[in-house]
């Protein structure tokens, strides 16, 4: 079989002769965009200088530095953003990136603030997952007069400027949870409502949806005030065991924030697991497990590998056009032990 030519990849490719030797010589008077699709075509057609072309390439593209700022490590939904956003990274095409990870134990604001700015000093852009905070949204508002994009992920966060935001329509993930009950519970009961901090917006929007759900569809039903966890999995066990002691009518429980571990330990241990409608988020091991057992009804999740592809995107985007918005609202998984 004949071996492709020079004049084969410009034909495969949709350019001229002259660009593809300015792509394999490495000449700067070309776009990105081109060398990616001479790259690309050099793939596909088996053309002998494809390494050279992707070494030119990968020289080609800006080399930037990204600092990620997650919640506690031994979470698994935050250790599976990390590895999501690690393999967006890898196969970022419009820079070469360089991820900076870190998990915080600490998450007093200060601490948050402290970490922010710090991860910030060293990044071309940063993103986090943080609750609302005065202290948190001074420190923010530093970064962005920098010039250093800052991004929310999972959760918004209030700034004075702009500020995107990765993550999904909380609005809509609490009245689709509230619809699971109105429609799967055999009654009108009381419903248990387990948030793990509502300086969390994702968490605080979660709780308006679901109850605006319920005033204009499902009246019938008691909605509990919330209970905070504190994103603790030893204080939701805590805190489900006193609910389900003091309310052993209840008709449904919605595990909207950290913690669910504990939750879902407290329903095994008194019984209740399957016998009640229970909706919380994230399909992890622990709750793939419950969905199984039927400790769980349905599980909304994120869609991590495209937010994640979605953050590191927009940040590369963000860098080449400062002061740009790149928010970007994906659509949310959802999850019965029929579909996992």
């Amino acid at each position: 079989m004949r071996r492709p030519t020079i004049p084969d990849l410009a034909e495969a490719a949709g350019v001229s002769v002259a660009t593809v030797n300015r792509v394999l010589s490495g000449a700067e008077n070309v776009r990105l965009a081109t060398r990616e699709r001479v790259q690309q075509a050099a793939a596909e057609i088996g053309f002998y200088g494809l390494g050279s072309i992707q070494a030119r390439v990968s020289a080609a593209r800006p080399r930037l530095r990204f600092g990620i700022l997650l919640l506690q490590p031994h979470r698994p939904f935050y250790r599976n953003i990390a590895t999501a956003m690690e393999e967006a990274a890898a196969a970022a095409t419009g820079a070469e990136v360089d991820l900076r990870i870190e998990f915080l134990e600490d998450l007093s604001p200060q601490n948050v603030a402290d970490r922010a700015l710090a991860l910030a000093s060293d990044c071309n852009a940063i993103c986090l997952t943080a609750a609302v905070h005065p202290v948190v949204s001074e420190a923010l508002e530093r970064i962005q007069s920098q010039g250093i994009p800052v991004f929310a992920f999972v959760s918004q966060i209030s700034v004075t400027g702009q500020m995107s935001y990765i993550g999904l329509d909380n609005w809509k993930v609490g009245r689709t949870s509230a619809w699971t009950f109105a429609n799967i519970c055999k009654a009108p009961g009381k419903i248990g409502i387990l948030m793990g901090n509502p300086r969390y917006r994702n968490q605080e929007m979660n709780e308006t949806g679901f109850r605006s759900y319920f005033r204009e569809h499902a009246p019938d039903f008691t909605l509990l005030e919330p209970i905070s966890t504190f994103e603790s999995a030893a204080v939701a066990q805590e805190m489900t065991e006193k609910l389900l002691s003091d309310h052993p009518d209840l008709a449904g429980l919605y595990i909207s924030g950290g913690g669910i571990s504990g939750a879902l330990a407290a329903l095994r241990s008194s019984g209740k697991a399957g016998k009640m409608v229970v909706v919380g988020y994230d399909l992890t091991e622990v709750t793939r497990a419950a969905l199984l057992d039927g400790t769980m009804t349905l599980v909304i999740s994120h869609p991590l590998a495209r937010l994640a592809r979605d953050a590191i995107d927009g940040m590369i985007r963000a860098c080449a056009n400062p002061g740009s918005n790149q928010t970007s609202i994906a659509p949310f998984d959802i999850f019965t032990r029929e579909n996992i």
